[in-house]
C-alpha cells in the first residue's frame, strides 16, 4: 500500500526565487533579469510555472530583485498560466536561506522551491509530493530533487548529497572540493513549513558571505526532521554567461524534436530560410536572409543579408557565438 501522504500538491505552494542580478550575463541582464530570458520561445520562469501547474499547484510566490518589475510585466497575476502569483521583493540577495527568511510570512502551506535560474529538466516531480509527510518527525517532511552527476566539476559547483539506502538524506556539503558520492543537488526542492525554524537559525558562512539553504538543510536533518532525496532531475541547466542562451535554446529544440520556433507577426522576406534557431513574435527580417543556430528577440529589426548564423539578436544588441562551435 502507497504512503499516505499529506495533501495533493493542490494544496501546496510553489515558491520561485528570481531576485539575482545575473551579473556574468551582461549585456542582458541590464535589461532582462535572467529567470525571464527565452528559451523555446517563452520565460524561463513560465517553463517552471508550467511544471508546476501540471502537478496541481495553483498558488505561487516569486521573489523579485534585479528589474523586478520586468517579471511583473512579463508575467502578470499568472492568470494566463492558469495560476495565481504573489510577488514578493527582496532588496538584498544575501543567499537562499536569506530569501526564505523574508518568504516566511507569506508561506502557510508545504511549499515547492525552485531556483528560477535553473532550466530544469525532470521526471515524475509527483513522486515528491507522495513522498512528504504529515509534518511530524517520523515522516518525511523534505525532499530535495536530485541527479546522478558524472561530471564531478559540476558538483564542485553545487552541491552533493548522502544518502542512506532507503533514500535518507545523512549529509549535504556545498561546493565540495572532494566529493565522496555522485548524488548531485539541483535547487529544486519541497519542504514542510518547520523548515523555516532552521532556516531561521542559519548562520552567516564565511565561504561566501551568505546564508546557505544546505546549512539550513544540515540543521534541518540535526534536529531529527526527515529529509529524503528523490532522483526526478534529467538535467538541470544553468544560465551563467550569455552564450549559454543560444545553448540552451538549441539543445531545446533538439531535445522536443523540432528544427525551430518561429513566432507571431515575423516578417520574413520571400526567399529566406530558417533552421535550428528560434526566433521570437514580431520580429521583422529587411532582407531575404538564411538563419541557422540563432536566437532572435521580440521585435528585433535584422537588417543583414545572406547567413544570420550562430547569434543571438535582440533590438539593441548582437551576441556573436561562433567560438561555441566547431565549424
Amino acid at each position: 500500500m502507497a504512503k499516505e501522504t499529506t495533501s495533493n500538491a493542490q494544496d501546496l505552494l510553489g515558491v520561485i526565487l528570481a531576485a539575482g542580478k545575473g551579473t556574468r550575463m551582461l549585456p542582458f541582464s541590464e535589461r532582462f533579469p535572467k529567470p525571464i530570458l527565452p528559451i523555446g520561445g517563452k520565460p524561463l520562469l513560465v517553463h517552471q510555472i508550467e511544471a508546476l501547474r501540471e502537478l496541481g499547484v495553483r498558488e505561487l510566490v516569486i521573489v523579485i530583485g534585479h528589474l523586478g518589475y520586468e517579471i511583473v510585466r512579463s508575467l502578470g497575476d499568472g492568470s494566463e498560466y492558469g495560476v495565481k502569483i504573489r510577488y514578493v521583493e527582496q532588496e538584498e540577495t544575501l543567499g537562499i536561506a536569506h530569501a526564505l527568511c523574508k518568504l516566511e510570512r507569506h508561506v502557510d502551506r508545504p511549499f515547492f522551491l525552485f531556483l528560477g535560474d535553473i532550466f530544469f529538466e525532470t521526471e515524475n516531480l509527483a513522486s515528491m509530493v507522495e513522498r512528504l509527510g504529515r509534518g511530524t518527525r517520523d515522516e518525511t517532511a523534505a525532499v530535495l530533487a536530485v541527479k546522478r552527476e558524472p561530471n564531478r566539476e559540476a558538483i564542485r559547483r553545487n552541491f552533493v548529497v548522502h544518502t542512506e539506502t532507503d533514500g535518507r538524506v545523512t549529509r549535504v556539503i556545498e561546493k565540495p572540493r572532494v566529493p565522496t558520492t555522485d548524488l548531485k543537488g539541483c535547487g529544486l526542492y519541497l519542504f514542510d513549513v518547520a523548515f523555516f525554524d532552521a532556516v531561521r537559525r542559519t548562520p552567516r558562512t564565511a565561504m561566501r558571505d551568505e546564508y546557505e539553504i544546505t546549512d539550513s538543510i544540515q540543521i534541518f536533518i540535526d534536529d531529527g526532521w526527515r529529509v529524503e532525496a528523490a532522483e526526478v532531475v534529467r538535467d538541470d541547466l544553468n544560465l551563467s554567461f550569455p552564450s549559454d542562451l543560444l545553448l540552451l535554446n538549441l539543445h531545446y529544440l533538439r531535445t522536443h524534436g523540432i528544427d525551430k520556433i518561429v513566432g507571431k507577426n515575423v516578417v520574413l522576406p520571400e526567399g529566406s530560410e530558417i533552421s535550428n534557431s528560434v526566433v521570437m513574435d514580431g520580429v521583422r527580417f529587411l532582407h531575404p536572409v538564411k538563419i541557422d543556430r540563432a536566437l532572435i528577440f521580440p521585435d528585433t529589426v535584422v537588417d543583414r543579408r545572406g547567413r544570420v548564423d550562430k547569434i543571438i539578436l535582440t533590438p539593441g544588441q548582437e551576441l556573436h557565438c561562433g567560438s561555441l562551435f566547431d565549424d
